[in-house]
């Protein structure tokens, strides 16, 4: 959706326009709270690429105490609005009254748009951290020999740890800033988490979750969770980054807690790049994690390495004793780096196809028709496959 950097103050309510192309939104803001008075508000979604504090996106302050802004959009798409309002960051996002972060506003787009709506809560007037009690941070720089490079990894406990003297199912994940805590997660629409922290809370059955952090900086991100070489990385970590989970890690996690360490009671998940390194820790290591948890795997990115390694998988045995659990939006779609259009679902249904031939384990499929890429999904999506995985691990009690 592109911009046309015409904006109109509420006053305007007459002016005209010509081309059918040109869409006209209205926005109207009637009620927000008291606190930050005379701080200016802006409106950003995916007709400013989500940028928070953009100068043309300010809204105008009316005698009767509401917010209003008239933006002129030119070759719109058929497709929905999505938008949020700020006071200038992220960290100042509107929020729920009690102060969490929830997913875009949404309206259908029409030649003339008016929308009316009501701001319950600014983030910034809430506490930073939205993490349980029960998430405790395991080191702030633990070291990983195989890519000599330290790294933040957090570890959830349930609640009753301390005193059941029970042991339990074990699930790493990726990705740990965006698991927990708006205060450490960052998204293209805002800090939203996965909110994992409150499933297990909440759910009948607990299990404990270690969360390693991604690197600092994203563009580094990206070669660790890359297992086979492609054309813009010759070079890729992610089988010394899966080999620290698998021998340094998950060794010390099963000698110091209370864990079920079976290939049965242990999981491993994550999202986009990171689903895709899921994918691939499973099928290197089909002893060591029992389920896996594949959440919009960015397979797009991956040259066909990942289809071929499906057709040439050995240890088909431990394989097919494996639980793989997807999930794809069908909104997902990207640009391919060759230029071509894919749809990831498509590509997740193809790596499933690809995954019953050869091995057949048991495979899950979520897909959400108006799904897209990012936390707010896979948060939404969490709770089903948490579901999931405690399921399998009962079937295996020790």
């Amino acid at each position: 959706m592109r911009l046309k950097a015409w904006l109109y103050a509420l006053f305007l309510l007459g002016t005209p326009y010509d081309s059918a192309a040109q869409q006209l939104l209205t926005v109207r803001v009637t009620d927000i709270p008291h606190t930050h008075a005379g701080e200016p508000i802006y409106i950003t979604g995916n007709f400013n690429r989500w940028n928070p504090a953009e100068e043309s996106m300010v809204l105008q302050r009316h005698t009767d105490g509401s917010y209003g802004i008239r933006v002129l959009l030119e070759d719109v798409p058929s497709d929905r609005l999505e938008f949020k309002f700020t006071r200038g960051d992220w960290h100042t996002s509107e929020c729920t009254a009690e102060g969490r972060l929830e997913g875009p506003r949404l309206a259908m787009l029409d030649r003339d748009t008016t929308i009316v709506c009501q701001i319950e809560g600014w983030r910034d007037d809430f506490p930073p951290s939205t993490a349980s009690p029960n998430v405790h941070l395991l080191d702030s720089a633990w070291y990983i020999p195989q890519l000599d490079r330290h790294r933040k990894i957090w570890i959830y406990l349930p609640e009753d740890y301390a005193t059941s003297g029970k042991r339990y199912p074990v699930l790493y994940m990726h990705d740990g800033q965006h698991l927990f805590d708006e205060a450490t997660s960052r998204g293209r629409i805002g800090p939203i988490e996965w909110g994992v922290d409150e499933v297990i809370d909440t759910a009948a059955e607990k299990c404990i979750v270690v969360a390693i952090n991604h690197q600092t900086d994203y563009k580094d991100r990206v070669p660790e969770f890359y297992f086979r070489p492609n054309e813009e990385y010759p070079e890729v970590e992610g089988p010394r980054y899966l080999q620290f989970i698998v021998e340094t890690l998950k060794p010390y996690i099963d000698s110091h807690y209370r864990t079920l360490p079976s290939k049965a009671h242990t999981g491993l998940a994550g999202s986009s790049l990171g689903g895709l390194i899921t994918l691939y820790g499973g099928l290197a290591y089909p002893d060591v994690f029992g389920t896996l948890g594949v959440f919009s795997p960015s397979i797009w990115l991956d040259h066909g390495n990942i289809e071929q390694e499906l057709t040439t998988l050995t240890n088909i045995q431990n394989i097919h004793t494996q639980r793989y659990y997807f999930y794809a939006g069908m909104s997902e779609n990207r640009l391919k780096p060759d230029s071509t259009f894919v749809h990831m679902h498509d590509d997740v249904q193809r790596a499933m196809g690809l995954l019953k031939k050869a091995a057949a384990p048991q495979l899950k499929l979520s897909v959400r028709e108006d799904g897209r890429h990012g936390a707010l999904y896979w948060r939404e999506a969490f709770p089903a496959f948490y579901d999931w995985f405690i399921t399998g691990t009962r079937k295996h009690v020790q």
